[in-house]
């Protein structure tokens, strides 16, 4: 199972948590923090040999995507560095709050009736393998959601962002245009859609909105 099935099964037999208090959101907070730091430190490690990347590192072409798009080695190293901070939070927080989060949840906003819907993750495998992707357009997919048992009702959400070079600020994603929220950056549509503050997570700098 992976880690995303695992936090949505262990979230659905939780039951109803307590809504955090403000040192409950500081330790929550302090944990994906130091994932992000520490998923940082073991992929320079096993890749770079310790060191942090130079910017030219970071541009250097590996290849292309299925869509034809150019992969740097930033954009590759960002995703293991996700990879290793989910793994990270799944083991931090499936002891410090059981059942009281979620990893990449996929979620359908209707603008019209203003209800929020959790897509499972069998069911996105399903349309993904039966070729009905465009069921998925305009749902959001953000990498940790609080919440007290219930992941419609969040009450933090994180996405990590692992700038290339280390140390610089990495923006909200923009949805292009004809998006349903291409009004909106990425941590707006969170907070628009969840009701709930966003937070992008770096190495060194943090948890900020």
């Amino acid at each position: 199972m992976s880690i995303r099935a695992t936090a949505q099964a262990g979230a659905s037999a939780a039951g109803a948590l307590k809504v955090m208090d403000e040192a409950a959101r500081a330790r929550v907070r302090q944990i994906v923090e130091k994932c992000a730091n520490e998923a940082d430190w073991e992929v320079n490690d096993q890749h770079l040999a310790g060191q942090t990347p130079t910017l030219e590192q970071c541009q250097e072409k590996l290849g292309k995507d299925a869509s034809g798009q150019a992969i740097t080695r930033g954009m590759w190293l960002g995703q293991m560095k996700h990879e290793a901070a989910a793994r990270c939070v799944q083991a931090r927080l499936s002891a410090e709050r059981p059942g009281g989060f979620s990893l990449e949840p996929r979620y359908r906003y209707d603008f019209n009736t203003k209800v929020l819907e959790l897509i499972s993750a069998a069911t996105e495998q399903e349309l993904i393998r039966t070729g009905r992707t465009g069921a998925l357009r305009g749902t959001l997919v953000p990498d940790v959601v609080i919440h007290s048992g219930n992941p419609l009702r969040a009450e933090a959400v994180f996405d990590f962002k692992f700038p290339c070079p280390v140390g610089g600020e990495s923006r909200w994603h923009k949805y292009p245009e004809g998006h349903p929220f291409e009004k909106y950056n990425q941590g707006q549509a969170y907070e628009l859609a969840l009701q709930a503050p966003a937070f992008r997570v770096s190495p060194i700098l943090g948890a900020y909105p």
